[in-house]
């Protein structure tokens, strides 16, 4: 990684591109195993991201050339008692849902290995761009736990309790074009363009107003398993925290003026 990027610890990055962010994996040694520092390093660097009125996008892309994450790092875990196992949990959570909290769209750019808590990062995120070399899967109950990292609920969210069942009980790791055919990944792109297809795909949605961007966002989040009357409410309040917004009113102005909109993000 360059000098020019934030580092946030020794395993973690963010390149800025004008109003999107990437959040760069960087623990190449290790295929960006996700150990206590780098958990940590995630967390803060979401923080740092999420309090940034600036960033109206979030990308999560990797430096290795054959790994997005291959989960947790067991070598690390492997040495804990179990007082510092039960420590650690909180840490490791942080990382997780600093990502699924982020507050503007979040997209994982992935290829090869997405592993575990490594596929549970990308879950977190709002969507994936995958590659051809693209393999993912939740291994978990292969070493004897659970997908821990969200894994357990986002997936059945994103396509079904039965299919998560297949995936999460089997274990087995799914390539890139059966991943997209069963909705794992949501776009699937030559091998070696995940990150520019998402930066790309960042871009054309950062031209978006940041205020409606992160309120549509919250309304998808807080309305998501709610009955549609319930839903309906989360909505009506995530709009009127948008209706008399600067964004709002530089919206309709600039679509009455046949000109750009200059968001002032407010």
């Amino acid at each position: 990684m360059s000098a020019e990027q934030e580092r946030f610890g020794e395993f973690v990055g963010v390149r800025r591109h004008g109003h999107v962010a990437e959040l760069v994996l960087d623990r190449p040694k290790a295929m960006n195993a996700v150990s206590t520092d780098m958990a940590r390093s995630i967390a803060a660097a979401c923080d740092a991201l999420g309090a940034d009125p600036g960033v109206r996008v979030t990308v999560v892309t990797s430096s290795h050339e054959r790994a997005f994450c291959v989960g947790a790092d067991l070598k690390e875990r492997n040495s804990f008692t179990d007082a510092e196992l039960v420590r650690q949990r909180p840490v490791a959570r942080g990382a997780y849902t600093g990502v699924l909290e982020l507050p503007m769209p979040a997209i994982a750019a992935v290829h090869g290995f997405a592993l575990g808590g490594g596929f549970e990062l990308a879950l977190a995120c709002d969507l994936i761009v995958a590659d051809r070399t693209a393999v993912v899967g939740l291994p978990e109950v292969s070493v004897g736990v659970i997908p821990g990292g969200g894994g357990t609920q986002l997936l059945p969210r994103r396509v079904g309790a039965a299919r998560a069942a297949e995936l999460v009980f089997t274990a087995r790791r799914v390539e890139a074009a059966e991943a997209a055919a069963l909705g794992l990944v949501d776009q699937l792109v030559d091998a070696g363009r995940d990150r520019e297809e998402a930066l790309e795909l960042a871009a054309r949605i950062a031209g978006n107003s940041p205020v409606g961007l992160r309120a549509a966002k919250r309304a998808m989040r807080l309305g998501h398993g709610l009955d549609l009357r319930a839903g309906l409410e989360v909505e009506d309040a995530a709009w009127r925290s948008v209706a008399f917004s600067g964004d709002r009113a530089e919206g309709v102005a600039a679509f009455n003026e046949k000109r750009a909109p200059q968001w002032p993000g407010e």
